[in-house]
């Protein structure tokens, strides 16, 4: 595996696009899902690469210069970029189909929900700049993705944290018969969960990546690398702080998510990079209010919820750009909603 160190790079103050979330110096894999791809498709002649004019932003790139008989660049249209792949999907092909989370959400929805995923087409779509991770403003900050695919039947999403969770998580997408939608991580990624012992990214699995005895930490994404930052920097003053890591926001692993809340009394937190509506709090809410008696309710005898959201992230980097929505906790009388 080739890894490198993070560049030093000037604080941006401008809303000029973010290429990597890496810290300086920290370990870095450059672009591992087009080489998780290219590798991939080595062997399955069955997959193609489409793009809406997003290939060198989205590391396809890779794979249109190993197989450029069986890419497609599709230009600025993203409707037509998830259409043509729902119809090599039905011709036996399996298109993995990449642009911004933005552009393939909003713009293309509809063709996602009624040509892709009703039909249930093994398309798999790679989406990058999930929530704020560009500075380019709301116009490219996907802070509603997953609210929004959540909603789509037999769609499966997943938020991977690292480098190593693309490389794992791409051909396990291959392998699962179905539509996917993957937030892709693009550029210089960092790699985090090599450093925990036996970890291994499995669909629909979540992962307990350290224990805690005072917070649990329920994330997906890059923010289960600030949790485990976080848990890091506490442990110094003698906080323990468990992380359980969610990959795979749909089907979200349940099972896994009572047990570690149920395990002791706690505080529980959710983290993401997304709005508070409709992500992984909101499913963890709705989990909760099911199937865990006292979850929203503050007190000394009761567990606290809380999700971190896009905008914590923002206050946390100093970045002026506000995602729509704030962080919730849920006080004494708020819903388990967290709406």
């Amino acid at each position: 595996m080739n890894t490198a160190v993070a560049e030093k790079k000037p604080r941006l103050t401008t809303s000029a696009m973010i290429a990597s979330i890496a810290s300086e110096g920290q370990k870095v894999v450059a672009a591992p899902f087009g080489k998780a791809l290219v590798e991939l498709a080595d062997n399955r002649p069955e997959i193609v690469g489409l793009t809406a004019d997003l290939g060198k932003y989205t590391d396809m790139h890779l794979f249109a210069q190993a197989y450029p008989e069986r890419f497609f660049q599709m230009g600025m249209a993203e409707q037509l970029l998830m259409a043509a792949a729902g119809g090599m999907a039905k011709e036996g092909l399996m298109p993995f189909a990449t642009t911004y989370a933005v552009f393939g959400t909003r713009r293309a929805y509809d063709f996602i929900h009624q040509v892709i995923a009703e039909e249930n087409l093994n398309v798999k779509m790679c989406c990058a700049l999930p929530g704020l991770t560009t500075g380019y403003g709301p116009s490219h900050q996907a802070t509603e993705d997953i609210a929004m695919m959540r909603g789509i039947p037999g769609l499966t999403i997943i938020d991977p944290c690292d480098a190593l969770d693309i490389q794992q998580a791409v051909p396990q997408m291959a392998t699962h018969n179905g539509p996917v939608y993957m937030r892709l991580l693009r550029g210089s990624v960092p790699m985090v969960l090599d450093e925990i012992e036996g970890y291994k990214f499995e669909l629909g699995k979540a992962k307990m990546l350290r224990e805690g005895a005072d917070v649990l930490v329920i994330s997906s994404g890059i923010m289960t690398m600030r949790a485990l930052e976080v848990a890091t920097d506490l442990a110094k003053d003698n906080v323990g702080v468990a992380v359980l890591h969610c990959p795979t926001i749909k089907p979200l692993d349940e099972a896994s998510i009572i047990a570690a809340v149920r395990k002791q009394h706690r505080l529980v937190v959710v983290a993401e990079n997304h709005s508070v509506i409709g992500g992984l709090g909101e499913a963890v809410s709705r989990m909760a209010d099911a199937h865990i008696s006292g979850l929203a309710v503050i007190n000394s005898h009761h567990r606290l919820v809380g999700v971190l959201s896009s905008q914590d992230i923002l206050a946390a980097e100093g970045t002026p750009d506000a995602a729509p929505e704030s962080a919730a906790v849920v006080a004494p009388d708020a819903p388990a909603s967290f709406i």
